[in-house]
């Protein structure tokens, strides 16, 4: 299978929006910003906090959830140079190769540790910060998509 690719800004922010959101650390520590939220809000109208605290509490909120939507992603997007540029990307029985205008890498299955799929991406993860990304418009059909599919859950665990 071969997959021929460029980026598209918007569409690799949102992977980043996913990426970090599906971190384990970042979904607990925001359930527990929204809960001390909440615990903040009731508090506010039972009359036990002012309302400077109340507003301090909101703005931190806001903060961390522009940070994680928006500047995070957004800061990983400007200093990548890997999303300004075209690929190509071959899948094997054994192994599969990234290929681009200053040259080619190839990784057996075994350096992955797991795979993601979303409705735009493949996540190729060889740790918990370092992956490709593999748009799925990039392959010649939905076939082929579906056949990637199994191919990484055969030899992966997703």
């Amino acid at each position: 299978m071969t997959a021929t690719f460029s980026y598209h800004k918007s569409q690799v922010i949102q992977a980043l929006r996913y990426h970090f959101i599906a971190k384990m650390e970042i979904r607990i520590m925001i359930i527990l910003v929204n809960v001390f939220a909440l615990f903040s809000l009731i508090l506010y109208i039972m009359g036990k906090i002012t309302p400077v605290a109340f507003i301090l509490n909101a703005f931190l909120w806001f903060g961390l959830m522009i940070s994680f939507w928006f500047i995070l992603p957004f800061f990983v997007y400007s200093k990548a140079e890997t999303f300004k540029h075209s690929f190509t990307m071959y899948f094997d029985e054994n192994d599969f190769t990234l290929e681009h205008e200053k040259g080619k890498r190839s990784w057996p299955y075994s350096a992955l540790k797991t795979f993601k799929e979303t409705p735009l991406f493949f996540f190729l993860y060889f740790d918990s910060r370092s992956f490709l990304l593999v748009p799925k418009e990039g392959f010649r059909d939905h076939e082929e998509v579906v056949k990637l599919r199994h191919l990484l859950g055969s030899r992966l665990k997703s």
